[in-house]
């Protein structure tokens, strides 16, 4: 029996999956890691911290697997996106990694527009400047602490710097390097206008390779402190959105999924990079060798039910906090949820805006609150799918990965909202996954991405729109919608109230 490990690494765990030949999940590890928030805006992680719980994983995991360690064929990795880790010159870190969701750039993206122009940007990156981008992130640092920046010799991006520590080999994969804002997406190469535009000497942009190569195998002190085999293959692996295509088998036109983790995402297949969207989505190299992917993103998804349980349910699990959902109508008797706990992406890219709870009465109790908080978070995601579909996209079937696919109120409301078929999986492991797929495919176990997903992805479930919730949520979302057309300039006023 051939074997294959997934490491994802997310915002506040790495999780660790083992994945047999046919797709079964015959382990999994999970160890946290903590988040410095030490500023309104800001957010890092000490990238040390990535390494010791994922070396710990891993000798965990191998400690209970029963084969030979040579019987494990391939690893790979999915990881947070967009996080800048700046190295010197013996590839040592030089200050804590500032994360996807740290919104402190906002003056650097509003640079890069005066500088570059909109047009321009779009492009060449098909991104717009937003703060959570890489690029920002590296302006940021050379305009507050230049002294550092000077030591740096290399950027990397999380999964890319963990990727180093277990090989000694320094590369960025093409998925990832497309969320930096110094990538020319369609030619798949560094853009030389946007560094030298902004400074950045080309020399800090790391080799690219594809998601699926073959980078070697880890280091002899991994292999002592772990007992992964110099025998496996160690691929490339991808950013944590296209390993959760892969691992949800999008790799054709048509196909798209939800998924809802700390921040939630729409994805979509697409073949090649010449659709315009505009900039309304994001639009990145997949990590399917030669695709793309487009996607909307919610900042504070799954995060925004984290935090009213941690507000206001803080002794009670997830599936207490949720069991009275079902008995709330659609609508949550008037009352509605933005999720906007730490701005927004899609389709805003507001990083001042605000959560907020409209409506509000006396009669409203915990379970109405509960409720409008997943109609809040699957609203946001809905308008994704409405920018899809407006540029003539035919979305009629989601997969719905994550927190979102593990109650089934949620999958039928996602259903109602999203008016589509939302397909539950019977092994729903998104990122990690697609993390093994890449492992088994770049390792030679299969001859492409599609037959490993043929055998590896099953479904489980099927959630029908109803006809009556739907028309109803139609026109909640328009309500939703005027929200934030009507709350962004207090947001605004309120910024300098905030600590």
């Amino acid at each position: 029996m051939k074997y294959f490990i997934g490491v994802d690494l997310g915002t506040s765990a790495v999780k660790l999956l083992l994945v047999n030949e046919n797709g079964n999940v015959v382990h999994e590890v999970s160890k946290s890691y903590p988040l410095i928030q030490e500023k309104t805006g800001f957010s890092e992680q000490n990238p040390q911290d990535w390494v010791d719980q994922t070396i710990e994983g891993l000798s965990e995991m191998m400690k209970t697997f029963k084969g030979n360690p040579e019987d494990i064929e391939g690893m790979s990795f999915s990881g947070q996106m967009h996080g800048l880790v700046l190295l010197d010159e013996d590839n040592e870190v030089l200050r804590h990694a500032i994360l996807w969701n740290d919104t402190r750039t906002t003056a650097q993206c509003e640079k890069i527009y005066e500088t570059i122009g909109e047009d321009r940007l779009l492009k060449i990156t098909k991104n717009p400047a937003l703060e959570g981008f890489t690029l920002p992130k590296l302006m940021w640092v050379k305009e507050n602490e230049p002294d550092l920046f000077e030591k740096a010799k290399t950027f990397v991006l999380p999964k890319d710097y963990l990727r180093y520590k277990l090989t000694g080999n320094v590369h960025m994969e093409y998925s990832d390097a497309a969320g930096t804002l110094l990538l020319d997406v369609m030619n798949r190469e560094w853009s030389e206008q946007m560094c030298d535009t902004f400074g950045i000497h080309s020399s800090l942009c790391p080799p690219l390779i594809e998601s699926t190569t073959d980078v070697g195998s880890v280091t002899s002190e991994i292999t002592e402190e772990t007992g992964i085999s110099k025998e496996t293959s160690v691929i490339a692996g991808g950013a944590d959105n296209a390993c959760g295509a892969v691992g949800s088998g999008i790799l054709s036109e048509g196909k798209t999924f939800c998924s809802i983790g700390t921040s939630g995402v729409v994805l979509s297949y697409e073949k090649d990079g010449d659709k315009n969207f505009d900039g309304k989505v994001h639009y990145f190299n997949h990590g399917a060798p030669g695709a793309y992917y487009t996607m909307g993103v919610t900042l504070s998804a799954g995060n925004s039910l984290r935090w009213f349980k941690d507000v206001f349910a803080e002794n009670e699990d997830f599936d207490t906090m949720l069991q009275e959902v079902d008995t709330v109508p659609a609508g949550s008797n008037g009352l509605l949820f933005t999720p906007y706990l730490d701005g927004e992406r899609t389709p805003h890219a507001d990083a001042a805006v605000r959560a907020s709870f409209i409506g509000m009465d006396s009669s409203h109790q915990r379970k109405d609150f509960v409720r409008a908080v997943l109609e809040g978070i699957t609203f946001s995601l809905h308008e994704s799918i409405e920018i899809f579909r407006e540029s003539g996209k035919t979305i009629d079937t989601i997969i719905s990965i994550g927190g979102g696919a593990k109650n089934e109120v949620w999958l039928q409301m996602q259903a109602d909202i999203f008016n589509a078929n939302i397909v539950k999986l019977k092994s729903e492991q998104g990122p990690g996954m697609g993390a093994a797929m890449l492992a088994a495919y770049g390792s030679g176990a299969f001859t492409s991405l599609q037959e490993c997903a043929d055998i590896f992805i099953r479904e489980e479930k099927v959630f029908k729109p109803d006809a009556e919730r739907v028309e109803k949520y139609k026109e909640l979302f328009r309500i939703y919608q005027d929200v934030y057309l009507n709350t962004n300039k207090i947001n605004q006023k309120l910024m300098r109230f905030r600590s």
